[in-house]
């Protein structure tokens, strides 16, 4: 869906919208999660600066009322104040407020340095909270094995070829409904897919992705192959959408009992990484390579999956046993 956001925000916010659409080369998705994280930010000031009654519903409150001076009076205190209404009143988790703060940050960086709007940066100062380290949730190696083993019916071929790509390669679901025949090379047993920020990568596919990839070609009717086309297709011939391969996930869990664990398909991109860092002996900067993080920190929530492989390493130290005979 195409937003107009010089109709849905006043200036300079539909400016920085824009800005990050055409300049920055944001995806649609974040450039819309700026603009929610911004108009609560907005309707919030409405309040604050008393322009609206404290009360007023917030689906009630036009955020045309905020100006750019409102902008330049903005303080610190202001932020902190605003930080705590998420916190408090619309009980955001960290992770949720580190965003918003994220999107603070960016939008005034580019009041101040951008469009030189304001002389100074009242977010310069704000922190993050410190996130809430969750373990990602994930199959184990058997349980992997129990659900490929359930794959069957009339699209098992194009089943069973997402879900192996899914448990070996760590892709998104944007990411694989995304993918196109020209994505994938046979000859070098690769396959790009378009990640977050219209960001391409390139993945290694092995034995098992590409025999399954062959199979379901194979199975597929010889239509729709040209290198823009899609390569995996719905019952009616057109591109696959995310709901699709959500219900067929949610099928076959069910169907091996495993669908009261809450997986999902980007808990497939976890059980992936889990297992590769488990059992594949990888680092986690080839780890964050393949899974097309930007940030390290993202992908360290693997490292802490599996103390037993730290605890081996450390009995493996050839000094492990000095001085145990004395």
């Amino acid at each position: 869906m195409n937003y107009d956001y010089e109709e849905l925000a006043p200036t300079p916010l539909s400016d920085f919208l824009i800005y990050l659409t055409s300049i920055k080369g944001k995806s649609e998705k974040t450039v819309h999660e700026y603009y929610l994280d911004l108009r609560t930010f907005y309707k919030y000031l409405c309040v604050r600066y008393k322009k609206v009654s404290k009360g007023t519903p917030s689906e009630e409150i036009d955020i045309d009322e905020i100006t750019l001076e409102d902008l330049k009076r903005v303080s610190i205190l202001d932020l902190h104040a605003y930080i705590n209404f998420v916190d408090t009143v619309r009980k955001n988790n960290n992770k949720t407020k580190a965003r918003k703060i994220a999107s603070l940050r960016s939008y005034y960086k580019y009041l101040k340095n951008i469009v030189e709007l304001l002389n100074e940066n009242p977010a310069d100062k704000l922190e993050t909270p410190k996130a809430n380290k969750r373990l990602p949730v994930y199959l184990t190696l058997e349980e992997s094995k129990k659900l490929l083993k359930t794959i069957d019916g009339a699209q098992k071929e194009r089943d069973f070829a997402l879900i192996i790509i899914f448990l070996n390669c760590g892709v998104r679901l944007s990411e694989i409904v995304g993918i196109n025949m020209g994505s994938v090379d046979f000859e070098s047993s690769t396959l790009t897919v378009v990640g977050k920020g219209n960001k391409e990568r390139t993945i290694y596919l092995n034995n098992a992705c590409i025999k399954a990839l062959h199979e379901y070609l194979q199975a597929r009717s010889e239509i729709l192959n040209k290198p823009d086309d899609p390569l995996f297709l719905s019952n009616r011939k057109k591109r696959i959408n995310q709901r699709t391969i959500q219900y067929m996930l949610e099928k076959y869990l069910k169907k091996c009992g495993l669908d009261g664990k809450h997986f999902s398909p980007h808990k497939l991109r976890h059980t992936a990484a889990t297992l590769m860092y488990q059992y594949g002996d990888v680092d986690v900067l080839a780890l964050q390579d393949i899974l097309g993080h930007e940030s390290v920190s993202t992908t360290q929530i693997y490292t802490h999956i599996n103390d037993e492989r730290l605890k081996k390493a450390v009995d493996l130290n050839p000094l492990s046993d000095f001085g145990m005979d004395e």
